[in-house]
């Protein structure tokens, strides 16, 4: 009898043991997953052009009835990111490590293009991102093509001049009651940064998307001004 309470007692102690090793072996997996010595990266969002209403308004006699729905830009998978993406000699395309955009760039564009549209007030109907919930006259359908950074060296860092940033969009708006195309077009900038620093190069990316949200805009405008209301 007291050999098995003895035996008993060491199963009980080996299990405890065994048990106790688990718990530090999990614990010290947790901690590892927990904690991450990254740096977290730098966020930056892109405006639109805020003279768009005023460098437009001569292209239209009157705000029309019309509604306009801009659709979530395609894009390569490479720029359909919120990564900066950077085309380096050789056709070699990377990202800064340490930045990120605030909304993957096809969406941080039709947010440009839809806020830039709406400050026309042009477009009695609305302005509304597609799918929208209820119908639109017209619809602007956008590819982005470009959206990066080009350097001459291997990489952004290893590159001695400044980078140019190039954006390009082609874009095309439909008549969606008449499912007739009215216009398309291309529209790009390439602006140089005044350094290699990412500062820099962050804002030749705002003037660059301020170029082209800001021609797509007059165009669609003026597009959509020779349209009849009905």
């Amino acid at each position: 009898m007291k050999n098995a309470t003895a035996r008993a007692h060491l199963r009980r102690a080996a299990w405890l043991a065994c048990a106790s090793s688990t718990a530090l072996l999990l614990g010290g997996c947790a901690g590892s997953l927990l904690q991450s010595d990254a740096e977290t990266p730098d966020i930056y969002r892109l405006g639109f052009a805020t003279g768009i209403a005023a460098t437009t308004a001569s292209a239209t006699s009157a705000t029309s009835g019309l509604a306009i729905a801009v659709a979530r830009p395609r894009a390569a998978p490479a720029i359909d990111t919120d990564r900066i993406a950077v085309r380096s000699a050789g056709n070699r395309f990377d990202y800064y490590s340490a930045a990120r955009w605030a909304e993957s760039a096809p969406q941080m564009l039709q947010q440009n293009l839809v806020s830039a549209l709406s400050a026309t007030a042009q477009f009695g109907g609305g302005v509304m991102t597609a799918p929208a919930r209820v119908p639109t006259e017209l619809l602007l359908d956008v590819e982005l093509r470009r959206f990066e950074v080009v350097t001459a060296g291997a990489d952004a860092a290893s590159s001695g001049a400044a980078p140019v940033v190039l954006v390009q969009v082609q874009a095309s708006l439909v008549d969606s009651r008449r499912a007739a195309r009215v216009t398309s077009f291309v529209s790009e900038a390439s602006v140089p940064a005044t350094e290699n620093r990412l500062s820099a190069v962050v804002a030749a990316f705002d003037r660059a998307n301020a170029q082209v949200v800001s021609d797509i805009a007059a165009r669609v405008q003026a597009a959509a001004a020779a349209l009849p209301a009905q």
